[in-house]
C-alpha cells in the first residue's frame, strides 16, 4: 500500500488560534494581506475553533466559485448574517436561492436597466444640487449622502417608491452589518438573547426595517399585475408559496436583503471614487474633460456608458483596490483539491478579491491607484479570475450592471459640476463589513467646479 501524505496549505499553528481570533475581529483587512504576504498563495488559518482556508490566486477563485460551484455554500460571515437578514438571495442556497434568482433575475436584464437609465440620472442631478447646497454650509459627509443618492435610485428604479421617506433606513442597515460582523469576528460565541447594547440596537433596527417592508407590500396591495418591479415580482412569487407563512417571510427577508445589497456597494463604490479622485487632481481632471466633451450640459443617458469610458476605467480601478464584495467565504460540502492543495469536507474556504486584486503577479504596481490599467490594450493576458469586484460564478452580484451604471452617471456629473475635498487631517480607514466601506463617513468641502480653491 502507497502511503501518501495528505498535502495541505502551510499556515501558522494552532497555537494561534486565539490570536488570528482577536486579529480577525480589529483586524480582518491585515489578517488577509499578512497571510497572503507570509504564504504565499494558499494558507491554512486556524481561527478560534476553525480552521479557514484561505486561497488567493485566479485559478483557485475560478475553481471554487465557478468550476465546482456546486460543492461550495455560503461560508463564514454570510452564515452569521443570516440571523440578520434571514433567508433572502444572499444568504440562501439550494433551491430556494435558484427560485428567487430567477424571480428578480428579469429586472436586472440590459433592457430594463437602459430603461431606468432616466431615473438614475435623475437622481444623480438631486444629488448635485443637494451637495451644491449643503457644501455652503461646511464639510458634507459624502458617504451619507450617497447612501440617500443610492437608496433613492434603488426605490425609483426596483421598487417603484420613495425611500426618502424612511430617514432611518441606512442607519439601521448599518447597525445590521455591525451585529452580521460581530458574530462573525466572536464565531457566535455570544447567545443572541444576552441583552448587550448592541443586540438592543439590532432588535431594534431590524424591527424598524421589517416594518418598512411590511408597509411597502401593504401600500402595492393588489396592484402586482399592473408593474412588473421587483416588489411586485417578489409578491407574485410569495402568495405562490403552498405555504402563507413561509412566502410572507421569505418576501420579507428577500426585500431586506434587497434593501441592503441595492444601495451598500454602490454607496460605498462612490465615497471611495471621490476619496481617490481627490488624492489625484489629473484624474478629477480627465473625468471633467470626458463628461463635458461627451455630456455638454445635458444628463447622461444609457447610449453615453460607451463613450463615458476613462469613468468606467476609473469605476473599474476603484473596486479593484477597494471592491464591494472584498471577501467570498465558502463551505465545501464534499473534500476537494484547490490548487494541488486537498481541503475537507465541511471545511471553512474564503476567496478574498482585496488580496487577489493587489496580486503582484498580475497587477503591476498594485497599491498605486492608476485606471489606465484597464485600457483594453494593458488588459490583454489578465486571467479573467485575477479581477472579481463583484464575485464570480453562479452567484455573481445580479446587480452589477445596474450599480456600475449609477456610478458611472455620477461620478461624471459630479466630475463635471463640482470639487469635493476631503476636509484636512481627516483619517481614512477602510471598514470591511459585508461590504468595505469607509469606516465613520467621509467629510468633505464642496464647491463650483470652475470655482478657484479655497
Amino acid at each position: 500500500m502507497v502511503d501518501r501524505r495528505r498535502q495541505y496549505p502551510p499556515g501558522p499553528s494552532k497555537a494561534s488560534a486565539v490570536s488570528l481570533l482577536i486579529t480577525m475581529g480589529r483586524d480582518r483587512l491585515g489578517m488577509m494581506t499578512s497571510a497572503a504576504a507570509r504564504y504565499g498563495d494558499a494558507a491554512r488559518l486556524p481561527v478560534g475553533p476553525k480552521e479557514l482556508y484561505f486561497f488567493n490566486h485566479p485559478d483557485h477563485a475560478k475553481h471554487v466559485l465557478a468550476d465546482n460551484a456546486a460543492n461550495y455554500h455560503k461560508g463564514i460571515g454570510l452564515v452569521h448574517a443570516r440571523r440578520a437578514l434571514g433567508d433572502g438571495l444572499l444568504t440562501s442556497e439550494g433551491a430556494s436561492w435558484r427560485k428567487q434568482r430567477k424571480v428578480v433575475q428579469p429586472a436586472f436584464q440590459s433592457r430594463r436597466i437602459a430603461e431606468q437609465a432616466g431615473a438614475v440620472a435623475a437622481e444623480a442631478a438631486k444629488l448635485v444640487d443637494r451637495l451644491r447646497d449643503l457644501g455652503r454650509q461646511g464639510p458634507v459627509d459624502v458617504l451619507h449622502e450617497m447612501t440617500g443618492l443610492t437608496l433613492g435610485v434603488l426605490g425609483r428604479t426596483l421598487l417603484d417608491t420613495d425611500l426618502s421617506r424612511f430617514p432611518t433606513v441606512g442607519q439601521d442597515f448599518a447597525v445590521v452589518q455591525d451585529q452580521a460582523m460581530f458574530e462573525l469576528a466572536s464565531l457566535n460565541a455570544v447567545p443572541p438573547w444576552v441583552p448587550l447594547p448592541r443586540q438592543l440596537r439590532f432588535r431594534r433596527a431590524r424591527r424598524r426595517l421589517q416594518n418598512i417592508v411590511d408597509l411597502l407590500v401593504a401600500e402595492r396591495g393588489d396592484r402586482t399585475g399592473e408593474r412588473d418591479d421587483v416588489l411586485s415580482r417578489l409578491i407574485v412569487s410569495a402568495r405562490g408559496e403552498d405555504d402563507p407563512q413561509v412566502g410572507r417571510e421569505r418576501l420579507r427577508d428577500e426585500l431586506v436583503t434587497l434593501l441592503l445589497a441595492g444601495h451598500e456597494t454602490t454607496a460605498s463604490t462612490l465615497s471611495w471614487t471621490l476619496y481617490l479622485i481627490d488624492r489625484h487632481p489629473e484624474v478629477r481632471q480627465r473625468l471633467r474633460d470626458e463628461a463635458v466633451a461627451v455630456l455638454g450640459d445635458r444628463l447622461p443617458t444609457f447610449a453615453d456608458l460607451l463613450n463615458l469610458r476613462y469613468t468606467s476605467m476609473v469605476i473599474d480601478e476603484v473596486v479593484r483596490l477597494f471592491p464591494p464584495v472584498w471577501i467570498l467565504p465558502r463551505k465545501a460540502l464534499a473534500a476537494d483539491v484547490v490548487g494541488g492543495y486537498e481541503i475537507d469536507g465541511g471545511a471553512d474556504v474564503l476567496i478574498c478579491p482585496y488580496t487577489l486584486h493587489r496580486h503582484r503577479d498580475f497587477w503591476d504596481d498594485p497599491e498605486r491607484f492608476d485606471p489606465d490599467r484597464f485600457d483594453p490594450a494593458r488588459e490583454s493576458g489578465r486571467p479573467r479570475y485575477a479581477y472579481i469586484p463583484f464575485g464570480a460564478g453562479p452567484r455573481f452580484c445580479v446587480g452589477n450592471h445596474l450599480g456600475l451604471m449609477e456610478a458611472v452617471f455620477v461620478i461624471s456629473m459630479l466630475a463635471r459640476e463640482l470639487t469635493l475635498t476631503k476636509v484636512a487631517g481627516y483619517e481614512v480607514v477602510p471598514e470591511p463589513m459585508l461590504s468595505l466601506r469607509i469606516r465613520g463617513g467621509l467629510p468633505m468641502t464642496v464647491r463650483s467646479a470652475d470655482a478657484p480653491p479655497r
